[in-house]
């Protein structure tokens, strides 16, 4: 049993991260590099600090909570979402049918280039609702996601 969901904070943009990413930087290596998922938050907050702008992070391992965590991004601001579904990509229509509700902007990451890898997982649930898809770029790829939000928000910095 997993502990109780929290609310998220207020914030602009919201990353989102879904199963098995908090182990990056031990598993697998090879494929999902070596560094970890804090690693990647710090940075990102760090960049953010620089605007007037406000950084959410949440990784869960649990679809439903990752749905309620999507369905909260109305009620505390968010104005662009980062999101890595991981597996969830290629198996959840309710992480789908949330992003499809909430009509918030966002980019789909994966670490990984989904497309060597798999068959299985060269389909996404969430693609053609993304404003963009970032693939195969290591860690790097949530910093490209990352300036393609904050280009898209210029207005609100």
């Amino acid at each position: 049993m997993h502990a109780e969901l929290k609310a998220l904070e207020p914030c602009d943009i919201l990353l989102l991260n879904g199963p098995n990413l908090n182990l990056l930087g031990t598993r697998e290596p090879s494929l999902y590099g070596s560094e970890t998922l804090q690693t990647i938050e710090s940075r990102l907050f760090a960049r953010v600090a620089e605007t007037s702008l406000r950084l959410g992070c949440r990784q869960s391992n649990f679809e439903g909570e990752l749905v309620t965590l999507i369905q909260q991004t109305k009620t505390v601001g968010v104005k662009f979402l980062l999101l890595n579904a991981a597996a969830y990509t290629h198996t959840s229509i309710a992480i789908r049918d949330a992003v499809s509700a909430i009509n918030i902007p966002f980019v789909e990451i994966h670490v990984s280039n989904v497309y060597k890898r798999e068959p299985f997982r060269h389909h996404s649930y969430l693609s053609d609702k993304a404003e963009a898809v970032v693939c195969g770029l290591g860690g790097m790829g949530y910093d490209v996601a990352l300036d393609f939000a904050l280009e898209n928000l210029k207005g609100d910095l």
